[in-house]
């Protein structure tokens, strides 16, 4: 009689893909249903895990859609030669995140979520604004209120395009910010 082969790899999906899978839903699901409709047992179903996976890795939806948002946002390509290709190319990468499909509904839902969540609004300072910003800070040398602020002015004026259109803005208007923009920060100008 022989033995059945056992397995070094417990039963079910790899711990590594579980997470890709549940941001692939999360953001199809908010993309499909909007924020508010992607409930947890949703964007389980759409996974195809159960709700109890979800919640052990990410106690409540807001974290789940701050990892969420990490992982679609990726790190800042911080490119160009001066401080003005440098910030211009900033908010390029982040007005086309926040057109991919789902991503602009999610930032802008659980930035929404975060105004009556103090725990929330913590999240989202130290997960997910505070890599972007540390990021700003060593590439332009500039003091993080300074960085702060350009990040309230770029974020807030393409989240304020999307909650007006529901649509991203077009790439004339992104220009268009650019250009507003860089005369206050690309030069160090500016209140200190």
């Amino acid at each position: 009689m022989t033995r059945a082969s056992t397995s070094a790899r417990p039963p079910g999906r790899p711990r590594s893909g579980v997470n890709a899978v549940v941001f692939a839903a999360t953001l199809s699901t908010i993309d499909e249903l909007g924020y508010a409709r992607a409930t947890v047992d949703r964007i389980a179903a759409a996974a195809g895990v159960a709700k109890t996976t979800i919640y052990r890795r990410w106690p409540s939806k807001g974290e789940l859609i701050v990892d969420c948002l990490l992982d679609a946002f990726g790190p800042i390509p911080l490119e160009g030669a001066g401080r003005a290709e440098l910030m211009s190319s900033a908010v390029h990468w982040i007005a086309a995140k926040i057109g991919e499909p789902g991503v602009g509904d999610a930032f802008a839902g659980v930035f929404s979520d975060a105004v009556s969540d103090p725990a929330l609004r913590e999240v989202l300072s130290t997960r997910l604004q505070d890599r972007y910003r540390l990021a700003l800070q060593d590439a332009l040398g500039e003091p993080e209120h300074r960085v702060l602020f350009f990040i309230d002015v770029v974020v807030g004026t393409l989240l304020h395009r999307m909650g007006m259109t529901g649509e991203p803005m077009v790439d004339a208007d992104v220009a268009a910010l650019v250009e507003m923009v860089m005369p206050h920060f690309a030069d160090g100008a500016g209140p200190t």
